[in-house]
């Protein structure tokens, strides 16, 4: 199995599946769950640009530095989109990212069994040495839910990139790297296995 070939993981809550055109119309009604294209720290479809999204996003798989999932729910329905990307498959390394949820699913199990997927999948299937998250400066609720995780800090690529949205013309985004190391995983698989398990208030 490579890095980019197509895969199904399946959880309780959540079932991640290869993403394709046809997930368009579920994804366009969960963006627009809190029109979180509005958010301008983060970097998700508008609704009329979720086609060319999906596009972008398989063309990267072909050419072999992402594999993009849709997030489905219990129902079957999508309810977002993940990906590994900027994927080194020569030194066993992904980065766990360009994922978004409808509101509606936000803090809730959803969230913690796709990473326990992914990382159960990179950890132990593609062996990887590490897993990688990065996110915004100012994407506090991003951050929170990645140090819950159990990833690490590893620094602040300052001024590491141009802002897109439209509502950050011009300013530079601060991005937060964190990562999860191949030795930490069975720690980090307990916690989040407690995580689902206990009850939620």
């Amino acid at each position: 199995m490579t890095f980019t070939t197509d895969t199904t993981l399946t959880g309780q809550h959540a079932k991640l599946v290869p993403l394709r055109p046809a997930h368009h119309d579920d994804l366009v009604e969960a963006v627009r769950d809190g029109e979180l294209w509005k958010l301008w720290y983060t970097s998700v479809p508008t609704p009329e640009g979720m086609a060319a999204e999906i596009e972008r996003r398989l063309g990267l798989q072909r050419t072999g530095s992402m594999l993009p999932f849709a997030v489905l729910d219990a129902h079957g329905k999508a309810v977002g989109m993940t990906t590994y990307m900027n994927i080194d498959a020569a030194n066993r390394r992904v980065e766990i990212g360009s994922t978004w949820y409808r509101s509606a699913v936000q803090r809730s199990p959803l969230n913690t069994e796709c990473k326990r997927l992914l990382l159960t999948h990179a950890f132990e299937t593609l062996d990887c040495i590490a897993v990688e998250f990065r996110t915004h400066f100012f994407n506090h609720q991003s951050r929170r839910g990645i140090e819950r995780l159990g990833a690490k800090l590893d620094g602040v690529l300052r001024s590491h990139q141009i802002n897109r949205h439209p509502d950050a013309q011009g300013t530079l985004r601060d991005t937060c790297v964190y990562s999860i190391l191949a030795g930490e995983w069975p720690t980090v698989k307990a916690h989040l296995d407690f995580q689902l398990t206990r009850p939620r208030t």
